[in-house]
């Protein structure tokens, strides 16, 4: 495959408008089933709860999120200054722990932790930061599981974002299926 011909499948992959089509679709969903859904974001920086709320009726299910971008915001809305210390700010205990908190502040259904870096080296954070790598969690009615991904370089830190964004989309809507099935 040439370079222009990979580019463009990795831009194909993380596509805005199918990214945001099922972003509807969740948001539908839970607007549905009367779940609802907050967010802790770092590295996303909001663009999760943005997706959810560019949909009519949004507010029936997403009732606030943090955007947690240094450590001292992510430990004023509750993520324990411990497991930053001992895992780092870019781990899956930090992202559980964020996941965790926003679900217990909102009384939500579903707690979404994202935390990791995208294209350049966190200068606050320069030995845990690795480019690309990006760690998040989705709790669910008590249930936490946690992810690494590894992103291929992207062109914008909107197209990383949204790369995140669809991998989280990956996740769960499958676990929402399996819970209504």
């Amino acid at each position: 495959m040439s370079t222009d011909e990979s580019a463009a499948a990795n831009r194909a992959k993380y596509d805005e408008a199918a990214v945001r089509d099922g972003y509807r679709k969740l948001t539908r969903l839970l607007v549905e089933k009367k779940m609802t859904i907050t967010t802790m974001e770092s590295a996303t920086s909001g663009q999760i709860a943005s997706l959810i709320t560019d949909t009519e009726g949004s507010s029936a299910v997403l009732k606030g999120a943090f955007v947690t971008y240094c450590n001292e915001a992510k430990m004023m809305q509750g993520v324990p200054a411990e497991i930053l210390e001992q895992y780092t700010v870019y781990s899956k205990e930090t992202a559980e722990a964020m996941a965790a908190a926003c679900a217990k502040t909102y009384e939500a259904n579903i707690g979404i932790g994202v935390t990791g870096t995208m294209g350049n080296i966190d200068p606050v954070n320069p030995d845990a930061s690795v480019p690309g790598q990006v760690y998040f969690a989705v709790v669910m009615n008590g249930d936490m599981q946690a992810y690494s991904i590894e992103l291929e370089p992207q062109p914008t830190r909107l197209a990383y974002k949204l790369a995140v964004a669809k991998k989280i989309l990956d996740v769960l809507m499958p676990r929402l299926n399996q819970a209504f099935d």
